[in-house]
């Protein structure tokens, strides 16, 4: 066996442990795996997800002890977490998620035992101290005892999600009587912890994407994702993209991605409150050679510069106000914002074409968009005559092309 030395060493038997599996890994590092029976490999699997566990048992409890010793306050550092962020190079969220461990196995040691042993992932050790911290402050400990073992057991078979919807069980077995009123208290608790740390941030790559994270309660994420699946769904992405651009049962992440940004879109300014006096809507302002054909990039009022194509796009279909201007930077035209047809127009529309009106194309009515055949940013006017349907596919194709009258009856 290769001796370690990269890190001297003491005679505590933790710290020979993890030299010695540092060794034997380094062993493993040029063996094939391709000799490994069915058999072998299902073993295998299970093992390498028992042992990280186990020595993230040992981690936590050195990280706790690191806490007990003080070393932030030795190394000047201002928590724990970030210590720990410092002293292993890991990320501010990793390093929390650790501190958290810690604090998990310190509080309940037969869960601690367990994860030793390798029988607990991370994620259920968390799931497990989250359901015992909602507790009723009158559960004495011998029932938080019986609540702890009734987890475990349970974890046997079922992963952190599984779980962490086990509170109605919990209660059940403590308190069969007043176990309905316990868990909804529980959710109570549970739901204004949720609304203390919801969080939203977001910023801009300046490679066209902008990045952000959150976190919000459940019950709205729920709500979300619901929308999102909707705007998401293989029919739906049918629709707007054309036959054949989607044929997965299961939006994939660039589907939900793109489902957001539908979402947002069309989501009604009015409905949103004033800002700085006016309606949070986005204007868009494109020099007035775009409409004439000309290939030239438009801006936001925020700043974010955009194309020709997306300026005509948006200045017809979505909730955005276009703004023209001349060579000298002075407006010409503003749009009007209420520009869509109404509920009734649209209900004639698709009584009377029935589909979409592209050569061809079968897209019932009530999936399609109404377009201007004399475009809104020309004086166009919003009646059945001068509209006609177009599927979403189409309507885009329309502004790409530049096409402004396209497909005359």
């Amino acid at each position: 066996m290769t001796q370690h030395t990269a890190t001297p060493r003491s005679d505590h038997p933790i710290e020979a442990f993890l030299c010695t599996v540092l060794d034997e890994l380094k062993g493993l590092a040029d063996v094939a795996v391709w000799s490994m029976d069915e058999a072998t490999t299902d073993r295998v699997v299970v093992l390498a997800a028992q042992v990280p566990a186990g020595v993230a048992e040992v981690e936590a409890r050195v990280i706790g002890h690191a806490g007990t010793l003080d070393r932030p306050g030795t190394a000047e550092s201002r928590n724990l977490k970030t210590w720990l962020q410092l002293t292993t190079n890991v990320t501010g969220r990793t390093a929390a998620a650790k501190v958290k461990l810690a604090q998990a196995l310190g509080a309940w040691e037969p869960t601690r035992s367990a994860t030793a042993r390798g029988d607990l992932h991370a994620e259920q050790v968390h799931a497990i101290a989250d359901k015992l911290a909602l507790l009723d402050e009158d559960v004495t400990a011998h029932d938080k005892q019986r609540a702890e073992a009734f987890l475990l057991a349970e974890a046997a078979d079922h992963d952190a999600d599984a779980l962490a919807h086990l509170g109605h069980e919990i209660y059940q077995r403590l308190d069969p009587d007043g176990a309905d009123a316990r868990e909804a208290a529980a959710l109570q608790r549970q739901e204004a912890r949720a609304r203390r740390k919801t969080r939203f941030s977001m910023g801009n790559d300046g490679r066209g994407l902008t990045h952000g994270r959150f976190s919000i309660p459940t019950l709205y994420g729920d709500m979300l994702r619901k929308a999102l699946m909707a705007l998401a769904a293989p029919k739906h992405v049918r629709a707007e993209h054309g036959p054949g651009s989607y044929d997965w049962q299961t939006p994939t992440p660039e589907r939900m991605g793109q489902a957001f940004c539908d979402y947002i879109a069309r989501f009604p300014a009015k409905l949103l409150p004033k800002l700085g006096g006016l309606d949070a809507t986005v204007i868009a302002i494109g020099d007035a050679a775009i409409l004439e054909g000309q290939v030239k990039a438009a801006r936001l009022d925020t700043g974010t510069r955009i194309s020709h194509t997306e300026y005509l796009r948006l200045a017809c279909e979505a909730g955005i106000i276009p703004m023209w201007m001349n060579a000298d930077g002075k407006c010409l035209s503003v749009g009007r914002l209420y520009r869509l047809h109404t509920t009734k127009q649209r209900l004639v529309l698709i009584v009377e074409r029935q589909h979409c009106e592209a050569t061809g194309c079968q897209v019932p009515g009530w999936l399609c968009h109404v377009h201007h055949r004399i475009p809104w940013s020309r004086g166009g006017t919003t009646d059945t005559q001068t509209a006609m349907l177009l599927c979403p596919f189409h309507h885009h194709q329309v502004h790409a092309s530049g096409d402004v009258h396209p497909m005359r009856p």
